[in-house]
């Protein structure tokens, strides 16, 4: 047959397939969420999303070597207090549960890089990610709270933070809070296209963060809109954001190349719980290959424009870049 173009010829081996692959991935861009509690002595695995477990602050600096070890040098701390209230006030404690992994973390691991999730549902004895006026999250009114628990992150030795309640103004009440306070270099990668997703479940029984009635719909966005993300990411560039995040990622690869293309800063991509679980649970039983799976998802959020990439699988990605199977 007379074809000068030929696809193949570029697939012939390996080393060339390794040579002229467009998408490029780097231990750099992971970032390893990790639950922290109140107690010691604990390690204790997550019953929905086995491998992963809540630490206590004595247990914690064990998990962050083994991090270390791998070669990720970046963690998103989620507390989870002993004592919970209508304004969250375990958030923005000096001496709350994130504060004092932030403390630690940096004790111990001075390099690492630690991130603060900026939200209350954790910490509200309501389950809500803000302040309730009656059943209805009281948008201003939270703002204010979401500033002082990004400031209190900071005190306490977060590099960087990151609002996830959904909250219209709060990347510009947080940059303000953080600027008038000294903080002017610690930038702020917001949850800005963060849709209300029933692949939270498994983060929402390991943080025992569900909501104690109604639902988030009014706050997170409908999984059916796609202009309404990119809205929403030009809206929180111009408030001061630093990095646009997109949550959560395998059903949302859409998303996140179309906000690639409006923005000029870097994009993050959270790959959530129900997507780590489904991929735990289809592995134990056989149906799938764990380790090709957990690389084809990631290189897909890759692909579609993602720098930056949040994962539990952080660790096993990591290892798979040194043997040359990803990245």
């Amino acid at each position: 047959m007379d074809m000068n173009i030929r696809p193949r010829r570029l697939r012939n081996g390996v080393q060339l397939r390794k040579m002229v692959r467009e998408t490029r991935m780097d231990k750099s861009s992971l970032i390893y969420p990790m639950f922290v509690k109140e107690g010691t002595g604990i390690r204790e695995e997550i019953p929905t999303m086995p491998g992963q477990y809540r630490y206590s602050i004595d247990q914690l600096p064990y998990a962050l070597e083994e991090l270390a070890k791998a070669g990720v040098g970046s963690v998103m701390f989620f507390g989870i207090p002993d004592h919970k209230d209508a304004c969250g006030s375990g958030a923005y404690a000096e001496d709350g549960i994130v504060q004092k992994a932030f403390r630690e973390a940096k004790k111990q691991f001075p390099d690492l890089y630690c991130i603060g999730d900026v939200c209350m549902c954790e910490y509200t004895s309501h389950g809500h990610c803000g302040i309730l006026h009656g059943e209805y999250v009281d948008n201003d009114k939270t703002l204010e709270y979401l500033a002082k628990i990004a400031l209190s992150q900071v005190q306490a030795g977060a590099d960087m933070v990151a609002p996830s309640d959904m909250m219209d103004g709060r990347v510009a009440a947080i940059r303000s809070i953080l600027d008038d306070n000294g903080y002017v270099e610690t930038p702020i990668m917001s949850y800005a296209v963060k849709y209300a997703s029933a692949f939270y479940g498994p983060f929402r029984d390991a943080a025992g963060s569900a909501p104690a009635f109604g639902d988030r719909k009014s706050y997170q966005m409908d999984y059916h809109n796609r202009r309404e993300g990119v809205k929403e990411a030009l809206l929180d560039v111009e408030e001061g954001a630093d990095i646009i995040m997109v949550k959560p990622a395998m059903s949302y690869l859409d998303v996140i190349a179309e906000v690639k293309e409006s923005i000029v800063l870097p994009v993050a991509a959270y790959s959530v719980s129900g997507e780590y679980a489904m991929i735990k649970a289809g592995a134990s039983l056989g149906y799938i290959d764990e380790a090709s799976i957990i690389c084809e998802t990631a290189a897909s959020a890759y692909r579609a424009g993602v720098d930056l990439y949040l994962t539990y699988f952080a660790k096993e990605i990591a290892g798979f870049m040194d043997e040359g199977r990803i990245g």
